[in-house]
């Protein structure tokens, strides 16, 4: 039987600073690659081989593409919390409220605790952290001792829906 979900929220990376650099690091291989392989007119000074130039052009699109597809799902019903980091992690990856010593939302610091975001592994004892974008998350601290952050851009929904199903410890 399938659990209904309560709280379902998708984060992709919304900074334009990434994307800046997404879009003018695939214009820049583009043009090199018209330039070079299609105009026949080496690019650069040390101009390198056509297949040099292609190989470089899809490793960046490939790139591009990862970080297109790139987002944290995360959702919450009453029998537990489900989260991946797609496309690393394929399937969402569950743990049931009873698994749980702690629940609660809190402000972290992304760089300071973690070292920014994505998957992540904290310093001194900070445990894991997936994060996308933003400083809110929900803390989780499991009966072995391990901690998971999940960030979240809507806390105070998620911090409801928690409350409404008795999940904050």
């Amino acid at each position: 039987m399938k659990n209904d979900i309560l709280f379902s929220e998708r984060q992709r990376i919304q900074q334009w600073w990434i994307w800046a650099l997404v879009v003018g690091l695939n214009g820049l291989m583009a043009y090199a690659f018209v330039t070079q392989v299609v105009g026949g007119e080496p690019f650069g000074n040390k101009p390198m081989s056509d297949t040099g130039l292609m190989l470089s052009m899809a490793l960046t699109v490939a790139v591009s593409y990862f970080l297109l597809n790139l987002r944290l799902d995360t959702r919450v019903d009453a029998q537990g919390i489900e989260v991946r980091f797609f496309p690393i992690h394929i399937q969402f990856r569950r743990f049931d409220w009873g698994q749980l010593a702690k629940c609660y939302l809190r402000q972290y610091s992304p760089l300071r605790e973690y070292g920014g975001w994505g998957i992540r592994v904290g310093l001194f004892g900070k445990g894991k952290a997936y994060n996308i974008s933003g400083n809110q998350g929900l803390q989780l601290e499991f009966a072995n001792g391990k901690k998971l952050l999940i960030g979240t851009n809507r806390a105070k929904e998620m911090e409801d829906t928690l409350a409404k199903i008795g999940a904050i410890k």
